[in-house]
Parts: structure tokens; sequence; C-alpha cells
């Protein structure tokens, strides 16, 4: 007999939780669950992505602008009795809400099982911090509880969150999808599209221009990193080399970052794409990708998916990200808002064989340890345990009372 699962999430938008449960809704054994899925809020640029055959239960959008609609939580309840839903699985605190009273309106509320997937590590705003207080109290009733790093799950521990029980799955990527195949020529040819040379040492930036992303800490390190002439020139002493960088996306912080690029005076060394359908052209483009983010990172979707592309990263230690780069093997670790110490992980990364080796180095991991079909398969040991079914121990979980 098939699991019935309802998975609720925020929305569609491009953005790392709502990535990791497309890959995941397409990844799930057919033949043993029937999924349906419902997004709250109308942005559904992943839509096209998600595998329809995988969700016999339909996509559902609730149309939800914002706070708490009662409307979508009768909905949800009304669908969990009508399509006898064994486990009802939330990305982020937001779609918990929702799940957890929907589940005490519907009439099998007792014999539901509830599911966490929980992103966050550090809270973006101080709005977020406060609103964990309310959630705490929420876990409380969620029957399984998965972070997917280490990192993460001790942190909240720490903090006082007591599910009934929890695992650690790691998020993982379409592996295909993330690999190179863009030629040199192709490469060099973006590179000069957006002002660059093949001689440049360009560094990639892809996510949305919000604070936490710390944009402007990459331009401040590459300000303090622009040399005399003489410094910029290669081993051979005959071309020289700039320091640039793309950004590589938009966001409601894109005005400010381009301010301040012009005060910093680095229009010259830098470019800012806007929102792409595709990412990894450029990505495949750069040198280097920098994850400079002061909050909300815990195991990066983005970060996975450049090292995918075999690029080394520089990254701020904060959530998973020692679960995920090795320093001095897969990138550097810098800590989180320190401009000087991002600004020295660059300048280490200007010899081209140490970049070409953990670049290497790093698409190797990703493959190994972070597929998607790993991710899956640890899922759905981890459901089948929580509804009480033998499983046995795999790769890529690890579950406790």
């Amino acid at each position: 007999m098939k699991t019935r699962l309802l998975f609720i999430v925020n929305s569609l938008c491009t953005g790392g939780a709502e990535k990791q449960v497309v890959s995941l809704l397409n990844q799930l054994d057919p033949t043993r669950h029937v999924v349906t899925l419902v997004y709250l809020k109308e942005e559904r640029s992943l839509l096209g992505q998600i595998d329809r055959t995988q969700c016999a239960g339909g996509i559902v959008g609730l149309n939800v602008s914002r706070g708490l609609r009662l409307a979508a939580v009768r909905e949800i309840a009304r669908r969990i009795d009508d399509e006898a839903i064994d486990v009802v699985v939330c990305t982020n605190m937001y779609a918990l809400l929702y799940g957890w009273l929907a589940r005490r309106l519907a009439r099998r509320g007792q014999a539901l099982r509830l599911v966490e997937v929980f992103h966050t590590t550090l809270p973006g705003s101080s709005k977020e911090a406060w609103q964990m207080q309310l959630y705490r109290h929420l876990v409380r009733d969620v029957d399984l509880m998965i972070y997917v790093c280490q990192a993460q799950a001790d942190h909240w521990r720490r903090w006082g969150l007591r599910p009934r029980r929890e695992a650690v799955i790691h998020n993982g990527i379409d592996i295909d999808h993330f690999t190179d195949r863009w030629s040199d020529t192709h490469k060099q040819a973006l590179r000069q599209r957006h002002g660059f040379t093949s001689q440049d040492l360009l560094v990639g930036l892809c996510a949305v221009m919000r604070p936490e992303k710390a944009h402007v800490d990459l331009l401040e390190a590459l300000a303090s990193l622009e040399p005399d002439a003489a410094a910029r020139r290669d081993r051979t002493n005959r071309t020289p080399s700039r320091l640039c960088a793309l950004l590589i996306g938009d966001g409601p912080q894109r005005a400010a970052v381009e301010q301040r690029i012009r005060a910093l005076g680095l229009d010259d060394r830098v470019r800012v794409t806007g929102l792409l359908q595709d990412v990894r052209p450029c990505i495949a483009a750069c040198d280097v990708m920098v994850i400079p983010s002061r909050k909300v990172e815990t195991f990066s979707i983005a970060a996975l998916e450049s090292m995918a592309l075999g690029k080394p990263m520089v990254m701020t230690d904060i959530g998973g990200a020692r679960e995920l780069v090795r320093p001095g093997e897969h990138g550097w670790l810098v800590p989180p808002g320190e401009v000087p110490a991002l600004a020295s992980a660059l300048r280490r990364m200007q010899d081209p064989q140490a970049r070409r080796r953990m670049g290497e180095a790093a698409a190797q991991h990703v493959r190994r340890h972070f597929p998607q079909e790993t991710m899956a398969r640890a899922y759905e040991r981890a459901l089948r345990s929580l509804l009480g079914e033998p499983v046995s121990l795999g790769s890529g979980w690890a579950m406790r009372s």
C-alpha cells in the first residue's frame, strides 16, 4: 500500500529550500508514494521544474499573500481527510504553522504524522527571531524534525527545540544538470560580453540581492585588493590581471549594491547580470565562487551547485559550511562579516594551479556525497521508519528520538 504524502511549502520561488523540495519530489519512488504538493504564496518560478507525474495527488496553490489565511488552513485540512493523507511534510516554520493548524482541524489528525524540514540556523531578521519563540511550541508536536546539516541540529538542540524525533539529512542536487559542459570558447565569449578578459581572476556570487547575503562585503573586499600595476602582473611578468566579480541574480537590494559599486570605483571590475533563467553558464565562466552571507545559510544549495560545476568556494563559516567545504581542499572558510579575512581568502585564490586542484576536488566531493538520489533515499527511509516500517541504515541520514 502506498504512503500518501502532502508537502507544504511557502512558495515555489527560486530559493534554496524551495529547490530542495523540487529535487526531493522529482526523486521520490512513485511505486511507494502518492504525493500532493501545496504551495502557500503565489510565487511559482520553479513550477516548471517539477515532474508532474511525481505529484499524482496534484499541485495546489492557495494564494496566501501574507500572515495567516484561515481559508487556506481549512483547505489543507479538507485535503488531508479527502485524500487520506498519512504524512504532512512542511518546509520551514511558516509552512509548519499551516500544517500544525490543519492537523488540528482534520478529522484524521490523530492518525496523521507531521514532519518539519528546517533550513534555517541563524534567523535573517529580528522578526524571524521573535517568531521562533512561537514556533518552538509548535515543534513539540512535530513527529519528525529533519535538519539539513549536523551543525544546524546541534544549534537548535542547544536553543531548546524539542521535536518527538529528529534526523539529519544533507541537501542534494541534480549532479548531471550541474556538470560543466561549456567549452573554453563559450566561457571566454561570456566573459568578454561582460567586460572581462581571460587574464582576469573572475569571482562569482550567485544569490538573491538581500541584506543577509552580504554582497557589499564582497565589494569591500575587492576594493581593498586593488593592487598597483606591478603587483598585478602574472608569473610571466607580462600580462596585467585584475580581480573582478560577476554578481549573478537580482533582488530588492540591487539598487543599493549598484550604488556601492559606483562609490567604491568598481564599475570596471564588477558586473550585475540581473535575473537569469539558467545561471550555470555564468558560474562555469567564473574562476571562483563566493558566498559571503552573514545569516540564513545552513547547507547551501548554491554552494553545492557551484562545486558540482568544478568551482572552488570561498564561504563564510556559518551553518553547515564545514560539512561541505574542507578548508584548503575545496576552498576557504572565513568568519561572517570580516572583510579583511574575505579579502585574504580571495588573494589566496590567485594561484591557478591551486584553483584547479580545489575545483576538481570540490566537484568530486559533491558527486560522491550529495546527489539528489542519495537525499531522496534517506528521506524515504526516514518516513518509513516514522510510520513503523523496518528499515536498514544507509548513508545520508541519522535518526534520534
